[in-house]
């Protein structure tokens, strides 16, 4: 298998500082370690080896169940959905690797992905998808037929995302929608109905992603901007923290609005606070030119999922 391995500025009488290697998929995780070494590729093709964005998936359905149950979901809807959010990354997650395999063997972020280091076949990942799609659609069953609907609206928005970055300089916008579109089907299997307030929530959430996505991006621009490809950061520039700054304000001012509709208690918006508080700290981190800083603030964002939640149940649970 190809292994990423850190590059070194150095020679043998003037070491320099080491470079990062910017390279997201690791030679010595878990997956090498305790998966057979026929499963790792189909691990890594999912991303199950790196749960960061399954999570960044999950937790805010699981804001949104909370939510809409005004208070704790049944432990079976919330199954439901946990399995659902999985399923879906995955397969988000292979068709991107399956338009990009060409793409990909020319970032250096991911030179080793399965189909573009040749460790698995376009066949097999074909096959591969076609298993989780049929796994998502038993989960059909176990929800109502609003929730059904917007889970095949869902399907198309997916297979869009990896070719929005070949023609429009917002694919960010497009993976947002994808990502947090469980938020809406938590309302409508709860409630049979998804009211202006948890819109208003979604709609945050979309802006949430399409913020901290875009500092992802940077990490990628310079070979972006080589193979003629399209991102936010791209759009952005030099003015990265003014724009990502602009749509975590946005986001804060929706949760707070949704809140309200929602008459969420006091606790909620002590959370919420706190979540703006780390929008500060990310954007006085953030630097266009650490693309490894980049990558320690795209995963921090799971901090602001699991705020999400206990927002939620502060603002449902928690006596006021």
């Amino acid at each position: 298998m190809n292994q990423a391995t850190p590059r070194e500025n150095t020679t043998s009488k003037n070491p320099r500082p080491s470079v990062p290697d910017l390279a997201d998929m690791r030679p010595d995780d878990w997956v090498e370690r305790w998966l057979p070494r026929s499963w790792g590729p189909y691990a890594r093709l999912c991303r199950l080896d790196r749960p960061v964005g399954t999570w960044l998936t999950l937790l805010p359905t699981v804001a949104a169940l909370v939510q809409a149950a005004d208070g704790l979901p049944t432990l079976w809807r919330l199954f439901i959905f946990c399995l659902g959010a999985f399923l879906m990354r995955g397969v988000g997650c292979c068709f991107n690797d399956i338009f990009d395999r060409d793409i990909d063997s020319k970032v250096e972020r991911t030179r080793f992905r399965p189909l573009t280091s040749g460790q698995l076949s376009l066949r097999n990942a074909l096959w591969f998808v076609f298993a989780q799609l049929c796994i998502c659609a038993l989960l059909l069953l176990a929800i109502n037929e609003y929730s059904r609907w917007l889970a095949v609206i869902l399907l198309p928005i997916v297979i869009i995302y990896p070719l929005c970055k070949r023609f429009t300089y917002w694919p960010q916008i497009v993976l947002g929608i994808a990502f947090n579109w469980g938020m809406l089907m938590a309302w409508s299997d709860t409630r049979d109905i998804v009211p202006l307030a948890a819109w208003a929530m979604w709609l945050g959430a979309v802006l949430w992603q399409v913020g901290y996505d875009s500092i992802y991006a940077y990490v990628d621009l310079r070979d972006d901007l080589r193979l003629g490809l399209h991102s936010t950061a791209m759009r952005f520039g030099d003015r990265g923290k003014l724009w990502i700054g602009g749509f975590y304000a946005a986001t804060t001012a929706l949760w707070v609005y949704a809140g309200a509709a929602m008459g969420m208690g006091w606790p909620y918006y002590v959370v919420v606070a706190a979540i703006a508080l780390h929008f500060i700290w990310q954007l006085s981190v953030f630097s266009i030119r650490r693309p490894d800083r980049s990558f320690m603030l795209f995963r921090s964002n799971m901090a602001v999922g699991v705020m999400m939640v206990l927002a939620a149940l502060a603002g449902t649970v928690l006596p006021l």
